[in-house]
């Protein structure tokens, strides 16, 4: 397929999102940044990692090598969640009042992570604008496979070596990860072959400066994995790259399948959230660690609302709302409809809304404010108000 331009995009696309309308004063209320929680939500993130780091590095020396197996396990669900989920919440500038606080974390997670947060900041502002509308979103390339193939569940539950980039932003596993590194480093693109491959470099043609930045960034993650190696050669500390490197590589199962939930099976080329994208519920643990981004309707709807005060939002707006699925059910519905996706390729879910829900907006609303993504835009994208 053959995409405009994304400059031409922005002239000719235009989404009148439906927003569901919240009680007056409540959406200002709730756009209210927090020191003390994003502290809990980026500080206890980072104290996790702390945490299971150190008994990955005791267990090792103590040559205990099945609690080492299992720390190395904790240790990994964790960090991986370093890679996109929480950079992306510390991008939209909403986690602290503080400002350089969300950029000191930002930069932290995505250092640890080999996270592309320039590259991303393009990618990702386009998707809240224009989410599954393909001509200006290629974040997420519908139809996806939510799969379960036994070679994948392998990697996924060990160490992710040799997955490909699919039709999702990202690296894929460590090998994939380090070859678009070292691309980026020497400004060189992608081979092109896979649609999401098409997406980066239309991004880089589209914000330059910002792909001058992300060459910046790659060389900076090369620098510093590359030293905690010469590190670990020079001490003998070989745990050191699997915990500050390669950590982020292993048991990758709770970030997959929490992060395929948000949009898998939905519909394209609709201007209404609770169609194109999937709220879950979890539990409070593996909400923490998912950044509250289970509730990902309400995170598209208002993406300039802190990520901890979603499910207040939601409460607001549920008569408004379909009932926010379980992980397996959601799991379920994705399945299904792959199911019938490969028999039928145009096939797309329509989620049910409750008998209450509405369709068309009958109060003002504060578009500004409504519409905001935070800080998330690249000087480049940034619209004028």
């Amino acid at each position: 397929m053959t995409y405009q331009e994304l400059s031409e995009v922005r002239k000719t696309l235009r989404v009148d999102w439906y927003r569901c309308p919240t009680p007056p004063g409540a959406l200002r209320e709730l756009s209210r940044r927090s020191d003390a929680q994003g502290w809990f939500q980026a500080g206890g993130h980072l104290a996790l990692f702390i945490v299971t780091g150190a008994l990955v590095f005791i267990f090792w020396s103590q040559e205990l090598w099945l609690a080492f197996l299992v720390a190395l396990l904790f240790h990994g669900t964790v960090t991986s969640f370093f890679t996109g989920t929480a950079p992306h919440e510390l991008g939209h500038g909403t986690v602290f009042k503080t400002k350089w606080l969300n950029k000191f974390f930002m930069y932290l997670f995505s250092l640890i992570g080999w996270w592309d947060h320039f590259d991303y900041a393009s990618s990702h502002t386009y998707h809240h604008r224009y989410t599954l509308h393909p001509e200006g979103d290629r974040e997420n390339l519908l139809p996806l496979e939510p799969s379960l193939a036994s070679t994948f569940m392998l990697q996924l539950f060990t160490i992710n070596l040799l997955t490909q980039r699919g039709r999702t932003f990202g690296k894929g596993g460590l090998i994939s990860t380090l070859y678009l590194t070292i691309l980026g480093a020497f400004g060189m693109e992608p081979p092109g072959d896979k649609p999401i491959d098409e997406w980066l470099n239309a991004l880089h043609r589209d914000q330059p400066e910002e792909h001058r930045n992300s060459i910046r960034w790659s060389r900076i993650l090369l620098l510093f994995h590359g030293s905690v190696l010469l590190v670990a050669i020079i001490t003998g500390l070989w745990v050191l790259p699997l915990i500050f490197s390669v950590s982020v590589f292993i048991a990758n199962w709770l970030s997959y399948f929490v992060g395929l939930t948000q949009h898998c099976g939905l519909r394209e080329d609709i201007p209404d959230f609770r169609k194109n994208t999937r709220s879950v519920k979890l539990n409070p643990l593996f909400s923490f660690l998912y950044w509250r981004m289970n509730w990902h309707i309400e995170h598209h709807m208002y993406a300039g609302i802190p990520c901890y005060n979603l499910g207040k939002l939601y409460q607001e707006i549920a008569h408004d709302m379909p009932a926010p699925r379980t992980l397996i059910g959601a799991w379920k519905e994705m399945r299904q409809v792959w199911r019938r996706q490969r028999a039928d390729p145009d096939y797309q879910f329509d989620t049910p809304l409750p008998a209450t829900a509405k369709s068309a907006r009958e109060d003002k609303p504060d578009k500004p404010l409504e519409s905001s993504i935070g800080e998330l835009a690249p000087a480049g994208l940034q619209e004028n108000p």
